[in-house]
């Protein structure tokens, strides 16, 4: 049983999408998708420094173009009615890229929604100088209490030993000052403190850009990072993308569900990493593959139908 999951932002680096060019039909794509949404991903995805794809507004549309590109160059090279993966789950914005390659929206409408979504928590996030900071090791009761104490946010608890904390620059600089025992602090590259009440404004802008989709049931089980559920009906899945800008990311419980489904291989998508580098300290036995260029497709395709095959 297969997973194909979705990176978030912090994956994007300068350059990343310049090898994706060389395939037919994906500049095209992406100038399509360009013109959507008034932002030009073929720049920023092969010319621009990193401060400019750090920007949230270009990030988050750079990174679900990547997603969905490198997700198409998979799955359409594989047999028709062949095999398919049995999930699907995204980090944050990567969200957006599972919904369309569930067929819960489409590629044009998940384009379009992570526009407007950029946008608002950009808007959002310079109303305060904010950031987040991930926190390495440590006891997992000390952690969340000296993140209660000074008013931090779980924004991200990606696993046992790995927690994001969110929230005001003055907050951050007091968890580097005096971390939870036996753990380290890194600082993140990015613009805001994302998954926190901080972003609330941005979901009256997410909640308005949805409403006029028709979104369909996943045609394969998507994972929410809400609660690592399995979420059935399409209404749902685009109610909790709404939401999920202001509510922690929960992919530890979405890596418990692939854990108790049987899956026994993860392919992530395009910046690939991040995700395949959780899976691997948390999903031991499961064969993982990063895609990150065009050179690890003919064994994304291969691991799709080897784990694909039986899977329910």
């Amino acid at each position: 049983m297969l997973v194909l999951v979705a990176p978030g932002q912090g994956a994007q680096t300068p350059g990343f999408l310049t090898p994706w060019l060389e395939l037919p039909g994906a500049a095209d794509r992406l100038r399509g998708w360009s013109e959507t949404i008034d932002l030009d991903l073929v720049h920023y995805g092969t010319e621009a420094d990193a401060d400019a794809i750090r920007d949230t507004a270009v990030a988050q549309p750079l990174l679900v173009a990547a997603a969905l590109l490198s997700a198409e160059a998979v799955l359409d090279e594989l047999p028709a009615r062949g095999p398919a993966p049995a999930m699907v789950a995204g980090h944050s914005v990567g969200e957006l890229a599972a919904a369309a390659i569930a067929g819960v929206i489409s590629p044009d409408e998940a384009m379009t929604l992570v526009r407007r979504r950029g946008l608002a928590m950009a808007e959002a996030a310079a109303v305060t100088e904010t950031g987040m900071s991930a926190i390495l090791g440590g006891d997992a009761d000390e952690v969340r209490d000296r993140l209660e104490e000074l008013g931090l946010t779980p924004a991200n608890v990606n696993a046992v030993g790995q927690v994001v904390a969110a929230g005001t620059v003055e907050q951050l600089a007091a968890l580097a000052d005096n971390p939870p025992e036996k753990a380290r602090i890194r600082p993140l590259k990015v613009a805001g403190a994302f998954h926190t009440a901080h972003m609330a404004p941005a979901v009256a802008a997410m909640d308005e850009a949805a409403s006029g989709l028709a979104p369909a049931d996943p045609v394969v089980r998507y994972v929410s990072n809400a609660d690592g559920e399995v979420v059935a009906g399409g209404k749902e899945v685009l109610r909790r993308l709404v939401s999920q800008v202001s509510h922690p990311v929960r992919w530890d419980l979405c890596t418990e569900t692939f854990r108790e489904a049987g899956v026994t291989a993860l392919v992530e998508v395009c910046p690939g990493g991040t995700l395949t580098g959780l899976a691997k300290r948390a999903l031991k036995g499961v064969t993982n593959l990063a895609v990150k260029t065009p050179a690890e497709l003919a064994a994304a395709r291969e691991l799709v139908a080897e784990h694909s095959a039986g899977a329910s």
